[in-house]
């Protein structure tokens, strides 16, 4: 995640007035965490065959906006605060179930091949 988007997210919902009293659990039912690329892997599926995208993206980009999104405003916005506010989201998440997950495969698009058919896997 880029250090400009984490800073601009946290001051949307720490320093805004308007969000203070609506971003919070009394408030919000329910959040979807949605990933949706509109290109192809573009070169990408010896990577995503060797490592996997669930673990790239999910684990290391989707888990790092739930928890920014989640989290209860840190004593500072130094790493180690903002590090111990995501940690205790995810300790607090309960584990997902496979049902939870709608899980798919890039298939050929209008900029793209479909993942089955780039030369890389």
């Amino acid at each position: 995640l880029g250090k400009e988007l984490v800073m601009n997210l946290l001051i949307l919902r720490f320093a805004n007035i308007c969000f203070g009293s609506l971003w919070n659990r009394h408030a919000v039912k329910a959040v979807q965490v949605i990933f949706k690329e509109e290109r192809g892997i573009e070169g990408r599926g010896g990577y995503f065959d060797q490592y996997g995208i669930i673990r790239d993206v999910m684990q290391n980009h989707l888990l790092q906006m739930m928890a920014l999104v989640a989290m209860e405003q840190p004593l500072s916005l130094s790493a180690e605060h903002i590090r111990t506010e995501k940690l205790k989201v995810l300790q607090a998440i309960a584990p997902l179930a496979a049902d939870d997950v709608v899980l798919g495969q890039y298939s050929r698009s209008q900029v793209g091949c479909g993942y089955l058919e780039e030369p890389s896997v």
